[in-house]
């Protein structure tokens, strides 16, 4: 239990209150998608046509996010759908949520999308995460230092990761919307599939990490994603004892003060974002 406590500001008693939040909140959003109607989504393209956003992402992210301020008013909330909201007197926790993780999965009625809902304190220490999966019927949790979980039929069984070397390995990737970038991902794709025997492609980065913490896929890697694909998946991995690496995003803007350059400030994230890459596989052995 040392190791939960070493260098954060909450303490076990605080970490539960977290977690039961996050349950909390990622059950909010996925009652939403449970709500699943064609004839509602009025889905629009926000940076290709292949990214898209749907009535029940905003749904789901308002509902989510209203938990979040009924049960820690003051903490912050970074929303995929509605960017970082600042309380006064902030607390050091601040929350990271993808109401709809797999849009395009819900659109077309693929099975594999999620609520997702992690926090970190200041120091961008990963402290609790929840991934609810409604089609799925699976909620994956963990929290830091403590372990992770996947419920299903009301039973919570521990997760501990893939297996190392385990014969026919299996790896899950996604690919950019832009098409110069993901020209480049495919030949990088070649390379790492020498260490795999095959490839699973999901289109939901959080249950991506999600199954290899399960042990459903041995490795995970996809580039240019955003903190809210994946804070609350690379947490749950990384406590089941898979080898994990985030990308290192610039901080919200939010929290950054007025003097900033929105502009270099814009530049500078899309160029990590866009460059950098979250990887999950399991230990050596």
């Amino acid at each position: 239990m040392d190791r939960v406590l070493e260098g954060l500001g909450p303490d076990t008693a605080e970490l539960e209150e977290l977690l039961e939040t996050a349950f909390h909140a990622a059950a909010a959003g996925a009652a939403v998608l449970e709500k699943r109607d064609e004839s509602e989504f009025d889905a629009v393209n926000k940076t290709s046509p292949g990214d898209w956003v749907t009535a029940f992402d905003v749904a789901a992210e308002n509902a989510v996010v209203d938990v979040l301020r009924a049960e820690r008013p003051w903490d912050a909330i970074t929303g995929e759908e509605s960017g970082t909201h600042v309380p006064e007197n902030r607390s050091p926790v601040r929350w990271s949520v993808d109401p709809l993780d797999g849009t395009t999965n819900f659109i077309r009625d693929i099975v594999y999308y999620a609520t997702s809902v992690a926090a970190c304190d200041e120091n961008g220490n990963w402290l609790v995460g929840v991934v609810h999966a409604p089609a799925l019927g699976r909620i994956y949790y963990g929290v830091r230092g403590m372990g992770s979980w996947v419920r299903r039929d009301g039973k919570d069984k521990r997760l501990t990761g893939p297996e190392p070397g385990r014969k026919g390995a299996l790896y899950g990737t996604g690919f950019a919307y832009d098409p110069v970038i993901r020209r480049e991902q495919f030949g990088n794709f070649l390379d790492t599939m020498d260490h795999y025997t095959d490839m699973r492609r999901l289109g939901a980065a959080s249950l991506d990490l999600c199954m290899v913490a399960d042990g459903t896929l041995d490795g995970y890697s996809e580039r240019g994603l955003h903190e809210h694909d994946w804070a609350a998946g690379a947490l749950i991995a990384e406590e089941a004892g898979a080898q994990v690496q985030r990308p290192d995003l610039p901080a919200p803007t939010a929290l950054r003060g007025p003097d900033q350059d929105e502009q270099e400030y814009a530049e500078n994230y899309e160029l990590v974002r866009s460059t950098t890459i979250i990887g999950a596989s399991a230990r050596a052995s």
